[in-house]
């Protein structure tokens, strides 16, 4: 299944870059879109930043039957289409129900990935070849890691259709953000709107974490007062305000 989209606008990804995943999920939170921020994914290495448009993968249980040998082979098996097609800015997310008793993928794939211009992984299940993909130094989120193959537990049978991951929505084409505090959905019509109220409240929260760490007492600075904000927007360049 391909699904074409309009261009998100550049504008979008330059306000992401400024943005706090803590802070977007505040965004969210105002316009009343709770069920965003998924739940038990973490980066594999701290201090990787992820930003880009989903393409998604979904994985049911394996049953004895159905483990063939040749599956891996196969280049219309979901999980390897997806390997073979994801794009540039795109993220590879993967609902494999919370079940991390195998690894989703490993090393070799994700390498392939990279090459292809992707912009990371995400999965509320497991990954296998842990401390390779750590020295790839690349975007991966995972509710953890085992040395198991995916088939041992996992059967990909969709690609590019609605999947839960992290026990939240996530449609193709929706915007994936992931810092250390882990992974927001941005609904994709709503992503640009979101995207730039975060960046206007981190930037106003460095202005505020200066004055505390200047020695300012929170009163009327944290939640910031009027005062306070007519300061910031003097910094900003705004003297009217």
């Amino acid at each position: 299944m391909t699904t074409a989209f309009e261009p998100l606008p550049a504008s979008l990804w330059e306000d992401l870059r400024r943005a706090s995943v803590a802070t977007l999920s505040t965004a969210l939170i105002r316009r009343g879109l709770r069920a965003t921020m998924m739940a038990g994914i973490f980066p594999l290495r701290a201090g990787v930043r992820l930003m880009g448009e989903a393409l998604t993968v979904r994985y049911v249980p394996m049953r004895e039957d159905l483990a063939d040998p040749n599956l891996l082979a196969n280049p219309d098996y979901p999980q390897r289409k997806a390997i073979e097609t994801i794009g540039p800015g795109q993220v590879l997310v993967i609902d494999a129900r919370g079940d991390a008793h195998a690894g989703v993928l490993g090393e070799i794939l994700i390498a392939r990935m990279m090459r292809r211009g992707a912009a990371g992984l995400v999965t509320d299940g497991a990954v296998r070849d842990a401390g390779g993909i750590r020295a790839l130094d690349w975007p991966v989120f995972a509710a953890g890691a085992h040395p198991a193959q995916h088939t041992d537990r996992h059967l990909a049978v969709g690609m590019n259709e609605p999947v839960a991951c992290g026990g939240v929505l996530v449609m193709p084409g929706d915007v994936l953000v992931g810092d250390d505090d882990g992974v927001v959905v941005l609904p994709r019509a709503l992503a640009a709107e979101i995207a730039r109220a975060a960046r206007e409240q981190d930037e106003l929260e460095a202005f505020v974490l200066e004055k505390i760490q200047g020695g300012s007492s929170i009163v009327g600075v944290y939640p910031p007062g009027e005062a306070t904000r007519a300061e910031f927007a003097r910094r900003q360049g705004h003297p009217s305000a």
